[in-house]
């Protein structure tokens, strides 16, 4: 089956999200307070001040003291030298992020080479700075970083200073030596790849949710425009009245080679042209979200979500009824909520670009569940991409025409909120074509 992509961002919102491939990334990886790095920075130096003195004096080890007390007091004074002059609350980018745990690899590679490189058994500190840098920096410079720690690693395997020691100096075998060198090696490319691809799955759904708020606050703004707009329409009908009342009797009084008979005539037309669009707004339900049509049968609903879809080349077609025996021949009623406008838009423009001839929209119901089905003679969903519909970012035209694969995500997330279930799935071979059913459990049936 010919692969379909799920969906592209809805056209009436605006594409304000996307990943950072994209042209419109929206914000930097990186981005994280200078605080928190300054802070992590401090414990590291008091820890390495209190390891170094208990080892030293307290355990009797000899230490080469100057070295390493230059080497901790070179990082504290560098801590001291970006905290001054930049206030507790900056936030620095991708590229300081990165040189400042690139620093703390290097330091700590001097501090392992003055005390027994990767025979210390501190050495699994070198992991830290990999482990910080996977959760907040990008792919590139997680990789820069990885590889100094590993070729710092490898350094450390060929030259160090003795571990300090008591008695003869402690050698151990080569073939333990390479395996804490292999074991280092894998655990921070693990590290590496584990955490940032966490992270960045997390940074992504953060995203599509944005993505999906801001559809659905267009979608409650548009409602809060009806609903103005058919107050509007009341307030504005008794005017309106009294000038279409001023007007005929004008056009009675007035002579037919009179010069003003064809303003009067003109003004008679635009009356009326505003009479029957006030009218419009007040009595038609697809256009106006007033109090009147906050519940409305579920058919209604769909077609009014639809219809800004309609395109010449593509038939919509609508069907509704109920489903097996014993169900209520009426329809349910449902909330006109913008999370089901905007969903069901969703998914309907959806079906619309992947569909050749047809849209089939199908409404059916029982005393237990109402379903919506949306259904086109496209390609069909690939299997491949199944599992996977419904998370962001999943598209197969995504950075095509502004595609980022959050059109789906965005309707299934909106649709849920509204307590439905939503399921993707592929019609009969026969027929072919994708079909996408949203179904809300215990429908509300106006006799009840």
């Amino acid at each position: 089956m010919a692969a379909r992509a799920e969906n592209a961002s809805p056209p009436s919102v605006p594409p304000v999200v996307t990943r950072p491939s994209n042209a419109m990334s929206i914000l930097p990886r990186g981005g994280v307070r200078l605080r928190a790095l300054v802070l992590i920075r401090w414990a590291a130096v008091a820890g390495q001040v209190f390891t170094a003195a208990v080892v030293h004096w307290g355990l009797g080890f000899s230490l080469p003291v100057l070295a390493v007390g230059g080497a901790i007091a070179l990082s504290a004074l560098l801590n001291l030298t970006v905290s001054i002059g930049r206030p507790a609350s900056a936030r620095i980018d991708d590229r300081e992020a990165a040189i400042f745990l690139a620093f703390d690899i290097l330091q700590l590679a001097v501090l392992l080479y003055l005390t027994g490189g990767l025979i210390n058994p501190f050495s699994l500190l070198l992991l830290a700075p990999v482990a910080i840098g996977a959760t907040i920096l990008s792919l590139a410079s997680n990789i820069a970083l990885t590889l100094l720690t590993i070729a710092s690693i490898a350094v450390l395997g060929l030259f160090y200073q003795p571990l300090p020691w008591r008695g003869p100096p402690l050698h151990l075998p080569e073939i333990y030596q390479v395996g804490v060198w292999a074991g280092l090696s894998l655990t921070t490319l693990l590290i590496t790849l584990y955490g940032w691809r966490l992270a960045e799955e997390a940074r992504q759904m953060a995203d599509a949710l944005a993505a999906a708020q801001a559809a659905l606050a267009r979608e409650q703004r548009m409602s809060a425009l009806g609903a103005l707009a058919a107050a509007a329409a009341h307030e504005l009908g008794s005017p309106l009245s009294t000038i279409a009342v001023v007007t005929k009797e004008m056009q009675r009084e007035i002579e037919a080679d009179d010069p003003l008979r064809e303003d009067v005539e003109l003004l008679a037309a635009e009356s009326d042209r505003c009479r029957s669009i006030l009218a419009r707004l007040s009595v038609d339900p697809a256009g106006d979200v007033s109090d009147a049509y906050t519940l409305v049968p579920l058919p209604a609903l769909i077609e009014a979500a639809a219809q800004n879809y309609q395109r010449e080349e593509i038939k919509i077609a609508f069907e509704a009824g109920p489903a097996g025996e014993g169900a209520p021949s009426t329809a349910p009623i449902q909330v006109r909520s913008p999370e089901i406008m905007q969903g069901i838009g969703n998914i309907v423009q959806n079906a619309v670009s992947f569909a050749r001839r047809e849209v089939l929209i199908s409404t059916r119901w029982t005393s237990e569940w109402s379903e919506v089905e949306v259904s086109d003679d496209g390609p069909g969903f690939s299997e491949a991409l199944l599992d996977e519909l419904g998370t962001p970012f999943i598209s197969t035209r995504q950075g095509e025409e502004g595609h980022m694969g959050l059109g789906v995500f965005i309707a299934k997330t909106l649709l849920e909120r509204t307590g439905a279930s939503v399921t993707f799935g592929n019609r009969t071979a026969g027929a072919g074509g994708a079909a996408v059913s949203v179904r809300w459990p215990n429908p509300v049936f106006k006799a009840t």
